[in-house]
Order: structure tokens, then sequence, then C-alpha cells
């Protein structure tokens, strides 16, 4: 009997040695501290914008690419984000447009930030997105299926790299070329480096997903924020949780408790009503950093301006609504609609803020906006 007992107490020791060691593993070197993050946070004050690409880009390789590069649409369009008092925007790259052309990518990025600064906005850009089609070619890009939400947007790195970490090293002069371009570029407020990375898009392409999928962003991610780090930029690196459970820790996926303990800020997404958004802010905000949700704003399912952005403000919670002009992307359309038909324009807007001539689809969200940021007319 005693016999067992050491054996059992072995074991537990031995149990609780590797558990400590696991999520030691989890922190890489490099991370901001709080105290870092927070003075960050008082240099930039409230951020407030949306995740943006043109109306005329359906996805990033359309956006970046230069026979489909639209400065002027974009200088518009910044414009009408600046009436509304809107100070960043969360702008998502492509690595394939990096290896087609690094340099004229790289000028790309560099006149888009120009217009930005110009409009008195700093983005946020995102290096890679796990979301959407995972077949990614460069050249001219496909039209919009009609009624469609994001038929034409791509997963960054595409499935062929995702699923084989051998070729994970193929990334790293994207990353480091991105990053270290523009490491010490005040017109950047931040780097997003992977968006919702295991996300396997059970509605639409979850057919061509890789079981494997979680494991093999994580390693991904992990090798991100290593490469990103060996720039040391002056921006801060996140990326955002977006789904499970952050109050719960024993719920909580691997893969969130990675992103939550290396970003030096925190970000997540979030489409859920107000009682349930209250709920994650107050678990992310235990972490003692700065906290910005990079995705809401679904209207049907309750999350609107008028009952997130308020509390939003109260918090000093930074605010990213998904979507901002109708365009090619088509995310007026509900997530559902790769499962039923749209024939016409729904009766209410999923995400976005204007139609394309600059119109506000509903004027008392565009009121709204302004009020809480103090814009002027």
């Amino acid at each position: 009997m005693m016999q067992r007992r050491i054996l059992r107490g072995t074991f537990t020791l031995l149990a609780v040695v590797a558990t400590v060691a696991t999520a030691q593993a989890q922190q890489l070197p490099g991370r901001w501290s709080a105290e870092r993050a927070m003075a960050w946070e008082r240099e930039t004050g409230w951020l407030v914008g949306a995740n943006y690409a043109p109306q005329s880009a359906i996805n990033q390789l359309d956006m970046w690419q230069a026979e489909s590069w639209d400065p002027r649409t974009i200088d518009r369009e910044l414009g009408w984000a600046q009436g509304l008092g809107m100070n960043t925007m969360r702008v998502f790259l492509h690595d394939l447009a990096y290896k087609q052309d690094p340099q004229g990518f790289l000028n790309r990025v560099d006149e888009f930030l120009a217009i930005a600064d110009r409009h008195k906005i700093r983005p946020m850009l995102v290096l890679f997105d796990a979301v959407w089609d995972p077949f990614p070619r460069l050249g001219p890009q496909r039209q919009p299926v009609p009624g469609l939400h994001n038929s034409g947007w791509l997963q960054s790195p595409g499935v062929e790299i995702l699923r084989d970490s051998m070729r994970h090293r193929e990334l790293e002069p994207y990353v480091k070329g991105v990053v270290g371009r523009f490491a010490n570029d005040r017109r950047i407020v931040a780097w997003d480096l992977f968006n919702e990375p295991d996300n396997r898009n059970g509605g639409s392409y979850g057919a061509f997903e890789p079981v494997n999928k979680g494991e093999m962003a994580l390693a991904l991610l992990r090798r991100t924020f290593q490469w990103a780090r060996e720039m040391n930029p002056s921006q801060p690196l996140t990326a955002g949780p977006w789904k499970g459970d952050y109050v719960d820790p024993s719920q909580t996926l691997p893969i969130t408790t990675f992103m939550l303990e290396n970003s030096d800020v925190i970000t997540f997404h979030s489409y859920d009503d107000l009682p349930n958004l209250q709920r994650q802010v107050a678990a992310l905000q235990k972490y003692g950093r700065p906290v910005l949700c990079t995705e809401y704003m679904a209207r049907p399912r309750g999350s609107t301006f008028e009952s997130i952005l308020p509390y939003f403000k109260q918090q000093a919670v930074d605010a990213y609504n998904w979507g901002f002009v109708s365009g090619e992307s088509q995310t007026i359309y509900p997530w559902d609609s790769w499962q039923r038909a749209y024939p016409s324009e729904p009766p209410v807007w999923f995400h976005d803020i204007f139609r394309p001539d600059g119109t506000p689809y509903r004027a008392e969200e565009v009121q709204l906006i302004r009020s809480l940021t103090g814009a002027r007319r």
C-alpha cells in the first residue's frame, strides 16, 4: 500500500511538472511587459475603426497586387472614415503578394500608410488569415458570386503550405520582410499576426481543411511570433482569440492560451450581444493589458453599434467593427448566405457602414459613431 502511495505521488508530481513545463513552453521570450503595453495604450488613446478593404477589392490579393491597386478609392474611403472620427483600420496583407514582388508590395504598403496618415488613421496590419478560400492564386481574381458573403476572400497562407510544417519556413522572408521594413514606423499602430488561425470554415470550405488545422496553425503562429520578435518592432504584436471560453481557464483551447500568453496587447473577436460580450471583456481585462476587440458588429445577432460601441468606450476597449463600405466582399450578406440564397439586398445588413457612394446605410449609426469619437461634421 505504501509503495502504491509513493508511486501515485510520484506520478502526480510528474503530471504537475509536465503541466507547468507545458505552460512555460507557451511563453516565448520578448513579450512586452504589462507596463509597456499600458504606456502604449496611453499614447494611442481610444482606437476606433473598422476592418477595411476598398470596395473595389474582393480579397487581399485584389487589394495589393499592382494590376488592381486602387489608391484613389482607398483615399476617398479613408476620408469617409476620418469624417466618422475613426483613427485606425485593421487591414489584411497576403504572403503571395509579397512573394510575387517583394519591393513592389512593400512600396504599395508604404503608399497605403501615407494615404492613411493624411487621414489621421494608424492601421493595424494583419499578416496571416485562416478564413475562407484555402487555395489562393496570384493574378486576376474571380468576380463576386451574387449574394454570397465573402465569396472571394482568401486564406494566407494557402492550405498547401499550412498543412506541411516543413514548408512553414517559406513564410519567414515575408514576415521578416514586412515587419522589418516597418518596425519603427509610427504610422502603424500594431501587428496582428494571424487571424482566427484554427478556423476550419465549417460553413464554407470545411471539406478542404486539414483535420489537424489547429495544430498546424499553432506551429506556424509560434514561428511567426518568433520571426516578428526578431525584427524588434516598436509596435505591439498580437493574435486574437475568437472562439471557446476565455472565462474558465480549464475550458480554454491551447491555441487560445498561446495567443493570450504571447500577445503584447490582448485582442479578441466577438459577434455576441452585450451581456455575453461583457463577460468576455471582464475575463480578458484580468490580464492587466490593453484590450482590443478587432472584430464585432453583426446586426442580426444583436452586435450593433448602438448596443456595443458605448460600452467599449466606457471600458476603454478599442473597437474595430467588421466591414466599412459595401463592395465586392459583399459582407452586407450574412454568413448563412453560404447555405441559403439571397436574391436581393438583405432586409438588415450584416456588416458595413456605407453604400458605395458614401451614403450611410443608417444615418443614426453614423451620428452615434461621431458622437462617441467627438468627430466634427
